[in-house]
């Protein structure tokens, strides 16, 4: 983990297997629209260990009402929701690129895989993309000429119709960073929408699908990587695919206006 935090590699991805998840406790896999975990369990220790050791956790108050612990579970109802509650295909995507903080790291446990081990978890990164970009895109991609939206995990209230246009990729130009979610970023011009459709392409040329079954944790590199993840079909009997998600940043203190008493939740 220390060397995944100082440079995390080609794909920005880091995966660790045969951790305790509490399986022989583990419950019904919940089924409610913003489940999170609040107690104290094997695997949500894992995860904020894990976190503790990356940087610090954090959570956006907007999002799943602030709980560091979140479920990624599939929401009887929300098939077609393109969030954690859904089950179709979601897009790539940074998570919560809109935002002033986003985090650093996104790290995942599963909990439980889903009955036809179908679901898998796609990651793209930066570092094997940009050479599929032609020049002309990757310097329109580094323009101030895309506007991205909270997603709908979010709800309406965080909506930002007036959100300033922000670029895709910012920092060095040959290791950059991302802001992007096929779903949320609307290009302004016509070299936007052609280098990021470009950009999609090539993170789908550079993809690979991870098929996580319980005792795996990955942790993806926020700012170098974009997921998405596979159909797949729950069956809502309690055994479906449970993920547990934490976010982490590598700077707390750098988003202490965001968070009252210095806490570890982002409340705007």
């Amino acid at each position: 983990m220390r060397r995944f935090r100082r440079h995390s590699g080609p794909t920005g991805t880091l995966v660790i297997s045969g951790l305790p998840a509490g399986q022989e406790a583990l419950p019904a896999t919940p089924a409610e629209p913003g489940s999170v975990q609040r107690q104290a369990t094997i695997a949500a220790a894992m995860l904020t260990m894990v976190a503790c050791g990356l940087g610090e956790p954090i959570a956006y108050l907007a999002e799943k009402s602030g709980a560091l612990i979140q479920d990624v579970v599939p929401v009887p109802g929300q098939e077609t929701f393109h969030g954690n509650a859904g089950s179709v295909p979601l897009s790539f995507h940074t998570e919560n690129g809109f935002h002033p903080h986003p985090p650093d790291y996104v790290v995942f446990l599963c909990l439980r895989a889903d009955h036809d081990r179908r679901a898998g978890m796609c990651i793209a990164g930066i570092r094997q993309a940009l050479p599929h970009l032609t020049p002309a895109s990757r310097q329109a991609l580094f323009t101030p000429e895309f506007r991205t939206t909270p997603p709908p995990s979010f709800g309406p209230a965080a909506s930002e119709p007036d959100a300033k246009p922000r670029t895709v990729l910012s920092g060095a130009v040959e290791d950059p960073d991302i802001r992007m979610a096929q779903l949320v970023t609307t290009p302004l011009t016509p070299q936007a929408a052609t280098a990021l459709t470009e950009f999609g392409h090539a993170c789908e040329a550079t993809a690979h699908t991870l098929h996580l079954t319980p005792g795996d944790l990955v942790i993806l590199d926020n700012r170098v990587t974009v997921h998405g993840r596979t159909a797949f079909h729950p069956r809502y009997d309690g055994a479906d695919r449970w993920l547990q998600r934490t976010y982490v940043t590598a700077d707390l203190r750098g988003s202490r206006d965001h968070r009252p008493d210095d806490g570890h939740i982002l409340a705007r």
